[in-house]
């Protein structure tokens, strides 16, 4: 007899960048158990990366610096965890203190530990990259299931990230881009910012940040990128808190062709699926990009491209620049290198194909 289709619950309070590379992980916990995901996070990004996704049925947020029964969503997710009983759970959650945190949900609602996977201890962990780390902990099973009743797909799932685009924000996008008179122009798109350069409530450029690239080289880089394709509108991308730098970038290059957006979530999303191409630093942004097939170069600090490069789920390009052990620091790239990388970018692939149906109840 066929299996029941069950609706795995997946667990992580990860940053933005975290929670696209988990959808990696979704979609292959979707096929094998016939169900989609119920997905608990925390901070807002969870529910709009994921409010038009195959794979997710239900996005819980918790709020991330309140504590347990003083947060309302707290208790949603309880409530929900309390009716899924029985279902596997994956809890892709690696800091100590969230780790606690999730273990007292779990104890809360009444989960049985034999339903759960926790991949910090299982073999999963020891992959480089942070894909092959939830694709292989996919593949592995709750000790009070059946494996053999859950099997891996016939069609291997993609081993990488996914994002899909909600027609309210594609729609949002397009209304943007005609008030701002960029709508047909081919669209580059720079990520400056990382999460370091938002300390606090003030744009803190710290010299310790090693993921930040001078001003100037940013306005030098889009002056060539420019009159290398003077078609374009060349698009400075930042969260609300990054505005100043992005003002600072702006009146350094003096471009017509350059403008700068403060972008929501939904809608940067919505415009990496229709841009010419990214350049961004090593941040949640660039794994957004390559997750929509958007050609991307990605300039890495004191991380390993072997377990951060973002991956394309259609084979579009992804280059990667320094990084450890090469250089500890992204001002150690010239404008001249970034530059030759985006001039090697290949044209942007088409869609991705659609993957097979997850089946009602596994074989």
């Amino acid at each position: 007899m066929a299996a029941p289709a069950l609706q795995p619950i997946v667990i992580w309070f990860g940053r933005v960048g975290d929670m696209i590379l988990l959808s990696a992980l979704l979609g292959v916990l979707h096929r094998r158990f016939g169900g989609r995901c119920y997905v608990i996070g925390a901070g807002s990004w969870p529910a709009e990366l994921y409010a038009a996704h195959a794979d997710v049925a239900r996005v819980e947020c918790l709020r991330r610096y309140t504590l347990g029964p003083l947060d309302a969503n707290w208790w949603r997710a309880l409530r929900q965890l309390r009716a899924r009983r029985g279902a596997p759970v994956y809890v892709c959650e690696f800091d100590v203190k969230k780790l606690a945190r999730v273990r007292r949900l779990l104890a809360a609602s009444g989960t049985d530990p034999a339903h759960c996977l926790y991949l910090t201890q299982t073999a999963s962990w020891q992959q480089q990259h942070w894909v092959d780390r939830l694709v292989s902990f996919g593949r592995l099973t709750p000790p009070a299931l059946d494996a053999a009743a859950y099997p891996w797909p016939s069609a291997a799932p993609r081993c990488a990230p996914h994002l899909e685009v909600a027609p309210s924000a594609a729609a949002a996008c397009d209304a943007w881009l005609a008030a701002r008179g960029l709508a047909g122009a081919p669209l580059v798109l720079l990520q400056p910012g990382n999460r370091r350069t938002m300390r606090g409530r003030r744009l803190r450029l710290a010299a310790d940040d090693d993921r930040a690239w001078p001003v100037e080289r940013w306005a030098q880089l889009a002056q060539r990128l420019h009159a290398q394709l003077p078609a374009a509108r060349i698009v400075l991308c930042g969260a609300p808190r990054e505005a100043l730098l992005l003002q600072w970038i702006m009146q350094a290059a003096r471009l017509p062709a350059l403008t700068s957006a403060e972008l929501p979530l939904p809608r940067l999303l919505a415009l990496c699926a229709r841009a010419h191409s990214m350049i961004s630093v090593n941040t949640g942004p660039a794994h957004l990009a390559a997750a929509v097939s958007l050609p991307v170069v990605v300039l890495f600090g004191a991380q390993q491209q072997s377990e951060w490069l973002p991956r394309s789920p259609g084979g579009s390009a992804v280059i990667g620049l320094g990084g450890l052990p090469e250089t500890g620091r992204i001002d150690a790239l010239s404008v001249e290198r970034v530059f030759a990388a985006w001039c090697a970018l290949p044209p942007r692939a088409s869609a991705p194909a659609a993957r097979p149906a997850a089946p009602a109840t596994a074989p």
